[in-house]
């Protein structure tokens, strides 16, 4: 899965961020205790993306017949990485849309 432009989007939105802040581009770390986004983003893009590649494995296993894989199983971690890729989708379009409302907003 290709990141680079989420990377940037990021990237963008902490230094929009810190211009309105009125802190320095240098002064990107997070407050001690804190949470970067950034980290918990990428964490969330390989949770999704290792979900997608155990199904497909777990699929490609059913389908050279292995005993130990049922078909239910199957189902059901295709099922699961669908709906986890979907709710990243909707991650990815509600920070465009806060990106997009940021750059329209009034200097």
């Amino acid at each position: 899965m290709d990141t680079r432009g989420i990377d940037q989007m990021i990237g963008e939105l902490r230094s929009t961020a810190q211009t309105a802040a009125g802190k320095s581009a240098a002064q990107s770390t997070p407050a001690a205790g804190g949470v970067d986004f950034a980290e918990v983003l990428q964490g969330a893009l390989k949770d999704v993306s290792a979900a997608q590649q155990e199904a497909r494995g777990m699929a490609q296993e059913f389908s050279t017949g292995d005993p130990n894989v049922n078909l239910q199983d199957v189902m059901v971690n295709l099922q699961k990485a669908s709906l986890s890729f979907q709710q990243m989708v909707q991650v990815r379009n509600r920070l465009v849309t806060a990106y997009q409302d940021i750059m329209n907003m009034p200097v």
